[in-house]
């Protein structure tokens, strides 16, 4: 059963090294997401699943002990998802695995076993919702790392130019995390998400799924754009 979960963006930038001199720029963010896992360490799980989205390549399971690197990103940095159980079998994670993968280190976490779930983008809703339902029923006590961020087309700087659709999805997003609104999630237009270049809504619905009947709160911690990019940090408990 779910117990706890945390939302987090997951752009290589909140890694301090990676963003260099902008780092200042996502103090508060790193700040929420360290106050987040702090809500997953009290719930003490039995099991805890780190979700991201992940290139057609990427996806699948990551066990603990997964190593993953942001040397791509010109920074000679290596994280591991939790502990090294020697059953990693040479895989990598994906980026957005690797930042969840920085904060847990940063934040020290040692209280459960870990896995980590590359989520495909074009997953459909409805198989989000049951992987959800799946990861849920695995433990007495499951907690979920979400890692993903809203649209990416805030502003005429953002990744994806300015497109005004995009303030009034993630005002929804936002909302709809803050309050633990599973049917929202849920109701999420995979479609128009696309567009937006969106890439939490699949791990958001598989959060979704795994929080049926589950009965949690939400609080919203972090919701901002700082660089034209959604980023939303929250958590059910």
């Amino acid at each position: 059963m779910l117990v706890a979960a945390a939302v987090c963006p997951c752009p290589p930038l909140l890694v301090p090294g990676v963003a260099a001199g902008a780092a200042p720029e996502l103090d508060a963010a790193r700040t929420a997401c360290t106050d987040a896992l702090g809500v997953l360490a009290a719930a003490r799980p039995d099991l805890l699943v780190v979700l991201g989205p992940a290139e057609q390549s990427g996806r699948g399971t990551h066990p603990q002990g997964t190593a993953g690197s942001f040397r791509g990103f010109g920074v000679e940095l290596d994280v591991r998802l939790g502990a090294d159980k020697g059953g990693a079998s040479g895989r990598i994670l994906p980026p957005s695995l690797a930042v969840a993968a920085w904060l847990l280190e940063r934040t020290g976490w040692a209280d459960s076993p870990i896995e980590g779930l590359g989520v495909g983008e074009p997953l459909a809703a409805e198989r989000c919702i049951e992987v959800g339902r799946e990861i849920a029923a695995r433990a007495e006590r499951v907690a979920l790392l979400v890692m993903g961020d809203a649209s990416a087309c805030r502003t005429l700087k953002s990744p994806g130019y300015l497109d005004e659709r995009a303030a009034p999805f993630d005002a929804e997003v936002a909302r709809a995390l803050g309050a633990a609104d599973v049917a929202a999630l849920e109701a999420l237009d995979a479609e128009l998400a696309y567009e937006l270049k969106v890439s939490g809504r699949a791990p958001w619905q598989v959060l979704a799924g795994a929080a049926e009947g589950a009965g949690l709160d939400g609080r919203l911690l972090y919701d901002d754009a700082p660089y034209g990019v959604g980023y939303v940090v929250a958590t059910w408990s």
